[in-house]
């Protein structure tokens, strides 16, 4: 049989819808083809449904893993719906009982499985099953290496770099807590929180921390108390549980979520031996919730200790300054240079005083020199003095230019002359000149 393919809507149909002359004359006269359809000229629900019947046939068996859920037995069959954890898909499926038991494990919710099964559609009702007829139980074994296999992947992008974690603040304003809806988990972090810190706050998000609803409602609460400023830290705690339980936070869409945050993540998984890839990104890895309640919060106790430590440190170096202080000052008071300070003056006070007293003796005899000198040169400087001459009866006889008369020929007869004696002057007019005899 060949097929045809419908250009406008990709459905790939069986050609036997082409006219068959064996056929009622109402059905030949359909389109032949999904894109002959049209609004006028549709194709019927009982024409459509066994050609997706006819498709779905020719599809071979395939091996196909997810996890167990809704599993109901009825007779010899046991039906179950097989859910992607990763993704929000599922497939409904049959098995016979008889195949169950052999897997040697219960076949109950939760559960991981393979099975070999071949899709079939149900015709009447529209649905799509797979027909298992046989099934095998996922292993520990398998798990883990898709672990580990994850985890060299997320590791060679740096996700777990320890240059990408960031230090836990001292004080947070608010705690940050994903937890489950039901457990213990968030009372051993709050407990264990508030009796070492009473102040703590905390910003609570309950979701489900199993089974496929888990990864989405963890990545969605991580990234709202991300997004509220006063969050200082995010812890996400469960309390414990097998490989399967929590393989949701292993998963890689939550890893990469958590690696996004940008506040400070701590990691509370399970118990001591239990490592999910969020502890490899988280920036602070708590070996249980308890743990993460002591870790995000310091001790109110301690960090009195500690100040009351401090404050006596304080005091005593404050107090062992100030004694070796006083000894030093003490010590200076001491010194002879500081008892008795005059002390050190005695010795320059016996020079200063020799000092003045030759310097007195210099001054004295030097001002007796000059008085001498001077008195020497005041009495030559009399006996040359003109007023000596004319305290003798000389006097000095001056032309009205103001020229000295020195013969008479220097002056002529009616000239007026001016005649300085050795007391007062006196004005004279020429009435005769006469030569020297």
């Amino acid at each position: 049989m060949t097929h045809s393919l419908n250009e406008r809507d990709g459905a790939v149909l069986p050609n036997s819808a082409l006219p068959n002359p064996a056929l009622p004359a109402a059905r030949a006269s359909l389109p032949a083809t999904a894109a002959e359809t049209s609004a006028e000229r549709p194709w019927p629900v009982r024409h459509l449904s066994p050609k997706i019947g006819e498709y779905v046939a020719r599809i071979s068996p395939v091996w196909v893993e997810g996890q167990v859920l809704n599993v109901k037995r009825w007779k010899h069959l046991v039906f179950l719906t097989l859910r992607d954890t990763d993704e929000n898909m599922s497939l409904k499926a049959t098995i016979p009982w008889a195949q169950a038991e052999a897997m040697g494990i219960p076949l109950d919710d939760g559960a991981r499985v393979v099975l070999h099964a071949q899709p079939q559609w149900w015709t009447r009702s529209g649905d799509l099953q797979m027909v298992a007829d046989e099934a095998r139980a996922v292993g520990l074994g398998d798990l883990l290496a898709r672990i580990e296999a994850l985890k060299n992947a997320l590791g060679a992008e740096g996700l777990f770099a320890p240059d990408r974690k960031v230090p836990l603040p001292v004080i947070p304003r608010r705690i940050g807590l994903v937890v489950a809806t039901q457990g213990d988990a968030e009372h051993d972090v709050v407990t264990n929180a508030l009796l070492r810190w009473p102040a703590a706050r905390f910003e609570i998000r309950r979701v489900t921390v199993q089974g496929p609803r888990a990864v989405p409602e963890v990545v969605k609460a991580m990234r709202e108390l991300d997004a509220i400023e006063d969050v200082d830290v995010i812890v996400v705690a469960r309390g414990g549980g097998s490989l399967e339980d929590l393989l949701a936070f292993s998963d890689e869409s939550l890893v990469r979520a958590a690696a996004a945050i940008v506040t400070p993540l701590v990691s509370a998984i399970g118990h001591e031996l239990d490592s999910p890839l969020l502890d490899l990104v988280a920036d602070y890895r708590a070996s249980t919730p308890t743990d993460a309640g002591k870790h995000v919060v310091p001790d109110a106790a301690l960090e009195r200790d500690r100040l009351a430590g401090a404050r006596a440190l304080m005091l005593g170096a404050l107090s062992s300054r100030l004694g070796r202080e006083r000894e030093r000052i003490t010590d200076l008071r001491s010194r002879p240079v500081l008892a008795q300070p005059v002390r050190m003056l005695a010795p320059h006070r016996d020079v200063v005083s020799l000092a003045r007293s030759g310097l007195r003796a210099a001054v004295s005899g030097a001002i007796a020199r000059a008085r001498s000198d001077t008195s020497t040169s005041v009495a030559a400087l009399n006996a040359l003095s003109p007023q000596s001459t004319l305290e003798r009866g000389y006097a000095v006889v001056r032309t009205e230019k103001g020229d000295i008369v020195r013969a008479h020929n220097d002056v002529a007869v009616g000239g007026h002359l001016s005649i300085r004696l050795a007391r007062g002057n006196l004005d004279a007019d020429v009435t005769a000149v006469s030569a020297p005899s």
